[in-house]
């Protein structure tokens, strides 16, 4: 028996509204309503919930830099990692310098936070 279920991944930003609408872009996921943009959610069919959250003061992880490790990230899969690419770039992601397999690459969003494209 599971004590709980997965509901929310909240990320700090210091632009909620910038980076909901950067992730809403990567995974067609509606915007919720919202009054007040210290947290602003993305909800997928499935229920999974990213949430972008006012973090002012907000310092972002230097991935791979062991003294300012990631914590977490997101992995998205894709059909064609090139089209993918290319589109997420033109929403203002960047290409993480350090590349660590052939079969994903790793990204940095608005807010400085990376996540990877994995290919299907």
């Amino acid at each position: 028996m599971s004590i709980a279920r997965f509901s929310v991944v909240a990320l700090d930003t210091p632009d909620p509204v910038g980076l909901a609408e950067f992730y809403s872009a990567i995974t067609g996921w509606e915007i919720e309503p919202y009054d007040d943009i210290h947290w602003i959610q993305l909800r997928s069919d499935t229920g999974a919930t990213i949430a972008c959250q006012l973090a002012p003061d907000h310092i972002p992880p230097r991935w791979p830099d062991p003294a300012h490790p990631q914590q977490a990230h997101l992995d998205f899969v894709v059909d064609d990692i090139e089209a993918a690419e290319r589109r997420v770039l033109e929403l203002g992601a960047r290409k993480a310098d350090h590349q660590p397999g052939p079969t994903w690459r790793v990204y940095i969003d608005p807010a400085g936070h990376p996540f990877c494209f994995v290919h299907s």
